[in-house]
Formats: C-alpha cells, structure tokens, sequence
C-alpha cells in the first residue's frame, strides 16, 4: 500500500518514512519567501496560495530544486528526484493567481515505475505549464490519483490547533466549516481543505498528531 508524505519547506531535515512504499511531495515555502525579501518582493497570498508572477515563479523553481535536493539527502540513495512538470503532472490554471494551478488527480507512471523498483519518489509540486501547485494540495492530489492508502502531512507544529487545543482529530465538515468562517488563515487553510479531500476519498489523513476523518 502507497503512503504519501507532504513535508513542509520547514521540516526537511525531520523525515522519517513510515512504509515501504512512500511518494515525498515537498514545498519550500520559506525558502521562497526569504529569496524574495532579499530581491525586495513582496509575497502575496489569497487563501494560502501564493500569487506567483513570472518572476516569482524563477524563484519557486530554483527553492523547489534546493529543497528537493535536501529532501534527497535526507532520505538516502533510495530517494528519486522527481519534477513534477516533467513527469505529467497537471493542474487546472488560476491566472486570477498568476502562473498557479490546482492539481487534478493522476498516476503519473514515473512514479509508478520508480514504486515498483523500491525507490522513493521525491516530487517538487509544479505542474505542467509550468504551474506553481500548492504542495498540500499536490499531495492530496497524488494520494487520490495513486490510490494511496494514507496521506501525512509533516509540519514543523504538532497539529491542528483550534481554540487553544491541539486536536486528536477533526471531521472533513467541521475542518471546511471553520474555514470557510474565518477560524484558520493562511497555510493551514489549503492543508485542511486538501486533506478534507482525501479523508473522504477513503484515505487515513492526518496533519501532525491530528486525523481527518471523513
């Protein structure tokens, strides 16, 4: 059975692969934060996806490289280098956002073949286009398209917290309710509407120590 991992740009250096058959998808959301300061632009984001000009997206494509890179060497000589605009990966464009898309569900066989051979594929989750993709959203994605079996999302907090408690789990519908009332913001918003996703598509999700149940 197929478990598919979202590590957070954050929490490169904390992974630990809890089966046999594992698909990596990373972000590096700090990373391309910082190189922007340091070129003086401004992020922007609208529901947890960041707007992503032509310029943004040469910065997202050379933070993904480096981050898959660190993720490589964390997991060892299994680990496979995967870009997921090369291996078929698809989203549907938002130009509202600029050069962002929202992934469709598939099975790309480079991922497949790289299973079967005992490899860990590592995607960096831009799609073709080139589309930036939210890495929890291309994670969700992947575990459907794959029929996973289970989906982790690996973040650098212990869990979902909701007034002032860490929750042990939390229902699709209560997760969608609250956000779409206000009660998360930022990147917790697309992690729990991804993984809302996949709870109901059958798969054990669960973002640090908190399930989501369908």
């Amino acid at each position: 059975m197929i478990t598919v991992v979202k590590v957070g740009g954050a929490s490169v250096e904390r992974i630990s692969l809890p089966a046999e058959q594992c698909v990596v998808v990373h972000g590096a959301g700090p990373q391309i934060t910082e190189e922007m300061a340091r070129l003086g632009l401004e992020p922007e984001f609208v529901d947890g996806r960041r707007v992503t000009t032509r310029a943004v997206l040469e910065i997202v494509r050379e933070s993904f490289a480096a981050v898959n890179a660190r993720v490589c060497a964390a997991i060892g000589p299994r680990a496979l280098p995967l870009r997921g605009e090369e291996i078929g990966l698809r989203a549907q464009p938002q130009p509202e956002l600029g050069f962002v898309g929202t992934p469709v569900p598939t099975a790309p066989p480079a991922i497949l073949s790289a299973l079967d051979a005992g490899l860990v594929p590592v995607i960096t989750p831009m799609a073709a286009g080139p589309l930036n993709v939210n890495a929890d959203e291309m994670a969700a994605a992947l575990a459907v398209g794959l029929g996973a079996a289970r989906l982790l999302f690996l973040t650098d907090v212990p869990g979902v917290f909701h007034g002032g408690r860490l929750l042990e789990s939390i229902e699709a519908s209560r997760a969608e309710e609250l956000v779409g009332n206000g009660s998360f913001e930022g990147g917790i918003v697309p992690k729990l509407l991804a993984a809302a996703r996949a709870a109901r598509g059958g798969l054990v999700t669960e973002i640090g120590a908190t399930a989501v149940v369908a």
